[in-house]
């Protein structure tokens, strides 16, 4: 894709300082990280979202994050991590070529993925577990 960024980072024609690389993917540092060490993961191929990867892709995936995780760990010092990936704008994704990211965390660390737990019904929850069952069975 000629205007996205990520594209143009995995094409050399933007800097980023890389710490992992393979056929596939392309894995860099964040330039605005929620902790040192904050990690993209970026396919080659340019795909929109989640929705648009293909299986071969999807299936390294988990297996890259993981190792860039324990990476983050063993080197800076991390008790933890957080993989985030966003798809579409209303959750938060901003540059349109899916990425995954890792963010590293410590035990007594800044929150940065919150959100407000509320009480729900267990007939609401029933309702909308049924209907997400009858999507889901249609789309198989």
């Amino acid at each position: 894709m000629d205007n996205c960024i990520f594209c143009k980072i995995i094409n050399g024609e933007i800097p980023s300082t890389t710490i992992f690389e393979d056929n596939d993917f392309k894995v860099i540092l964040d330039v605005s990280p929620a902790t040192d060490g904050h990690a993209l993961i970026l396919p080659k191929k340019h795909y929109k979202d989640l929705n648009e990867l293909d299986k071969s892709c999807s299936e390294k995936l988990l297996t890259i994050a993981s190792k860039i995780g324990n990476g983050l760990m063993d080197t800076l010092g991390y008790e933890g991590y957080n993989i985030v990936q966003n798809n579409g704008e209303a959750a938060g994704q901003t540059v349109f070529h899916f990425h995954m990211h890792v963010i590293g965390r410590k035990k007594n660390g800044e929150s940065i993925l919150t959100w407000t737990p509320h009480n729900q019904e267990a007939e609401i929850r029933t309702e909308i577990g049924n209907k997400l069952k009858e999507a889901l069975t249609k789309n198989n």
